[in-house]
């Protein structure tokens, strides 16, 4: 398996984890469930796929120091 792949497995519950708590249901109209569960969704892959690059470029850093 490659680096990233597991990052993702470990880092997109972490941050669906940590955005759950967070009221983004106020941006929204009433009764806009769909919308709200894709917006979450995406907040998610899109935080991960950013923390998840930072650390592998920080991985990739590392080695080439090395």
């Amino acid at each position: 398996m490659s680096i990233k792949f597991i990052l993702y497995l470990i880092i997109i519950p972490v941050v669906m984890w940590v955005i759950t708590p967070m009221n983004f249901e106020k941006l929204f109209k009433k009764n806009k469930t769909n919308e709200i569960t894709l917006f979450y969704v995406l907040i998610t892959l899109g935080i991960s796929y950013l923390v998840v690059n930072f650390i592998y470029d920080v991985y990739e850093v590392s080695i080439f120091i090395n």
